[in-house]
């Protein structure tokens, strides 16, 4: 009688599977379901240049009179220099990411968080300029930049990054090393010219309007 009732027990037992992690997961309380925004798509950056901001030791990127999609700014308040960089798309709130600088035979991570600039949410960190993780921006040759959720931003070939982090690293306004160099990347460029700022509004770079014809060729 005791062997039977054993074997029934056995039986019974094998019909029902024992309790793991995913019955105990039904039981308890569900966690509110997290939303974050759409994944943005990249931006287009045919003719996107680097050009100087009105705003000392800050430089731009984006293309000619449309909202610029990156900024570097050059920060002296403390013991060493920090390099702000601001990707300009939105950012959900409390936020943080890895920004991705891919090229010039480099790559680097930067931590960047959502952070308010004016009336918007954008992605935003600071990195020593001598870090590792910027060289990417030191070389000549085109970059990439990616924020998971903000697209990939492709950016073109300029000297002007190098420049920047240099200028940044000894403590040296920018402007006297643009007019030590002597290479333009092309006639674009080159009559660009300061970038349009205005106040809490997307920042613009440089100008789509048609110059006057130059008296004598570049340089």
């Amino acid at each position: 009688m005791r062997l039977f009732a054993l074997t029934l027990a056995l039986s019974l037992a094998a019909c029902k599977p024992p309790p793991g992690d995913a019955a105990m997961e039904r039981e308890l309380p569900g966690e509110e379901p997290v939303f974050a925004s759409l994944p943005l798509p990249s931006p287009e950056t045919e003719g996107a240049i680097w050009a100087p901001s009105q705003k000392e030791g800050r430089i731009l990127y984006g293309v000619p009179q449309e909202p610029a999609l990156i900024a570097l700014e050059c920060l002296n308040d403390g013991s060493e220099p920090l390099v702000q960089i601001t990707r300009m798309a939105a950012a959900d709130e409390g936020a943080g990411a890895l920004l991705a600088l891919v090229g010039n035979g480099a790559i680097g991570r930067i931590e960047v968080d959502a952070t308010k600039i004016g009336t918007r949410i954008e992605w935003q960190g600071a990195i020593a300029p001598s870090d590792r993780n910027i060289e990417p921006l030191s070389g000549p040759r085109k970059v990439t930049a990616t924020i998971p959720g903000a697209g990939m931003v492709e950016l073109n070939p300029s000297p002007l990054p190098g420049l920047f982090l240099e200028a940044c690293k000894i403590g040296e306004p920018l402007a006297p090393m643009l007019a030590d160099e002597p290479q333009v990347e092309n006639e674009k460029e080159a009559e660009i010219g300061l970038s349009q700022e205005p106040e809490d509004e997307a920042d613009d770079v440089g100008t789509k309007d048609e110059p006057e014809p130059a008296a004598s060729p570049l340089p």
